[in-house]
């Protein structure tokens, strides 16, 4: 067995138990976290329905995004859903069979590299261009862009110029699953690859990528605007009056 094979190997477990055991401390702490004053952002809907059409919408819309800034908007949003198009066609690398909706979803998946790739050139020009965005930049922000574009590149060229041996690769992914661990093909892009994906799952629950389970719980999206209903002690409160 290579040092390579134990290496990446290794790290691919020590990143899974960092992601998922970080994941699930994180989102325990969010639901922990007592939320006492009524704090929704305006306009705010009146019931649990509403909240909930409020939440399909900044999920699946990113509509407060789209009211604040339309550019950041545009990048943003293209950014999200080429890559969900592009982590579904990887499934193809860790289960088998390939479900028929993977084999579907594939080509879909391959060609939205690019999209991912224009993207978060969009975001990072805009974060080096708009002076009032840079100024509130962290390096840790540029550090998650040049990840992800290292991520995208690599990828896009292991699919599209320098074919990797992606057979031995998938064996290599399949040893690691079931314990068996299988030679990993020593191949440049595939090694940052690999490692730059485990880095990305290493800091994944310490970062601001986290608002991807976070907006869930933020109590200026999920609450309802009930403040003047629910007043002190359960009773109605109508326009700062208490009604009998």
């Amino acid at each position: 067995m290579s040092t390579w094979t134990i290496s990446y190997a290794v790290l691919l477990y020590v990143a899974f138990v960092v992601f998922v055991g970080g994941l699930i401390y994180r989102i325990a702490l969010y639901s922990l976290t007592p939320a006492p004053l009524r704090i929704p952002t305006m306009p705010a809907p009146r019931t649990r329905s509403g909240v909930v059409l409020r939440m399909g919408r900044e999920v699946g819309l990113f509509s407060s995004l789209f009211r604040g800034d339309k550019w950041a908007w545009i990048w943003s949003y293209l950014f999200h859903v080429s890559l969900l198009l592009v982590l579904v066609q990887h499934l193809r690398y860790v289960l088998n069979p390939i479900p028929l909706w993977v084999r579907w979803e594939s080509p879909f998946g391959s060609y939205a590299a690019f999209v991912l790739l224009i993207s978060l050139a969009g975001l990072l020009g805009r974060r080096l261009s708009v002076a009032r965005v840079r100024f509130i930049s962290a390096p840790s922000d540029y550090l998650m862009l040049i990840l992800l574009l290292v991520i995208a590149v690599t990828g896009a060229l292991m699919r599209f110029l320098d074919r990797a041996n992606i057979v031995a690769f998938k064996a290599f992914l399949f040893g690691v699953m079931a314990g068996h661990w299988r030679p990993l093909p020593v191949e440049g892009l595939i090694l940052v690859h690999v490692a730059s994906v485990a880095f990305l799952m290493l800091i994944f629950p310490f970062s601001k990528l986290l608002h991807a389970p976070g907006v869930f719980f933020s109590p200026t999206r999920n609450q309802v605007d009930n403040s003047r209903i629910e007043g002190v002690g359960g009773d109605a409160v109508d326009g700062g009056e208490r009604t009998p």
